[in-house]
């Protein structure tokens, strides 16, 4: 099967080399549509021109023959140091609109291109390819996503600090998985109670589920809205734009409050003191991811949101009772630089200093 970083970088394309041999030897080459399930890889038969029927095209008529198949992706660019490619090897089957992997595939298929959204493809067979090896190469030899990852920015310390900002509109540029965990392994060293590490990720990436997220916060930020008396138009640009940044975001993780493992006290002043010192330490733990992020050529967002809607954030996601959402962190690289607020003067902050 192919590694997570292979299957992440078939993820991020759009279109893919279809090779098939028919019974006779001859091959057959063609570029096509795909999704990736988690173990699968889908083709559609669509309505896009064609001199025969989907079913009597010679790619499927070959696989019906010879189940043996390759899928190539591949990323060619004037600057050879950065050539890439894929190859995947697998077993191929045509599936029908009865089977439970069609009406997933189907869905999957409209929500990455727009133009199927208006296709019948759920009432064609769909081509299923479960892999059974693969093989990458990149001119520099270090790795399939080495050249898809942004260079890490070379500053010191301080610079970090001062450079790492709000963003709030990103590229459509997939995040390699690679990148998210050194991100999320930085968090793991911020200072927590008794050393308990009181916080938790939830990583969302999919777009059918950034969406769920996205669709349920977004009603309950409208309906709040209105509670505090806004105007439908002011509370319709205001939840689409909300709405926007966690769609759009390649990375979504919210950070969840866990107070399982901390310390019980018989009295309520110092239990409420041992959860405050846990939501101390889950923002040190979130700005440590956000300062990764930017050292390594990210950028990213943080939204309270979470907080104001905690349980319509774990029914999104399917989040078990003990996690408390309490921000929506959104990283990707910026589209655009954002514009960046005064701070105040040293001098207004320190209130004493014998």
């Amino acid at each position: 099967m192919p590694d997570a970083d292979a299957w992440t970088f078939l993820s991020a394309h759009r279109v893919a080399r279809l090779a098939t041999v028919d019974d006779q030897g001859r091959p057959h080459i063609v570029p096509v549509c795909f999704v990736v399930d988690d173990d699968s890889i889908f083709l559609p038969l669509d309505d896009k021109p064609k001199r025969v029927a989907p079913t009597r095209l010679r790619r499927v008529r070959n696989l019906v023959a010879r189940p043996e198949v390759s899928l190539l992706v591949d990323d060619f660019r004037e600057d050879w140091t950065e050539l890439r490619w894929l190859l995947v090897r697998g077993r191929a089957n045509l599936i029908g609109p009865e089977s439970d992997d069609h009406v997933k595939a189907v869905a999957l298929l409209r929500e990455k291109y727009s133009q199927y959204r208006t296709m019948a493809i759920d009432v064609q067979p769909l081509v299923k390819v479960v892999p059974l090896g693969s093989r990458h190469w990149s001119w520099r030899g270090d790795g399939l996503f080495a050249s898809l990852e942004r260079p890490a920015r070379d500053v010191d310390f301080d610079a970090v600090i001062r450079g790492r900002r709000s963003v709030r509109a990103f590229e459509d540029t997939p995040v390699p998985r690679t990148l998210v965990e050194r991100v999320l392994a930085a968090a793991r060293w911020a200072p927590s109670p008794h050393g308990r590490m009181p916080w938790r990720f939830a990583v969302v990436t999919k777009p059918v589920l950034k969406q769920r997220l996205a669709d349920a916060m977004g009603e309950e930020w409208a309906r709040q809205l209105a509670m505090d008396g806004q105007t439908r138009d002011i509370i319709a640009k205001r939840k689409s734009r909300s709405e926007d940044r966690i769609r759009e975001a390649p990375v979504c993780i919210v950070v969840c409050l866990y107070l399982e493992d901390l310390d019980r006290y018989p009295d309520p002043v110092r239990q409420a003191a041992e959860e405050t010192m846990a939501i101390q330490s889950l923002g040190a733990a979130a700005q440590n991811l956000l300062l990764a992020a930017y050292q390594y050529g990210l950028d990213g967002g943080w939204m309270c949101a979470p907080l104001f809607c905690p349980d319509t954030v774990r029914a999104a996601l399917d989040l078990e009772p003990a996690l408390k959402p309490h921000a929506l962190l959104t990283l990707g690289y910026a589209a655009r630089d954002p514009i960046r607020r005064e701070r105040l003067p040293l001098d207004a902050l320190i209130v004493r200093y014998d």
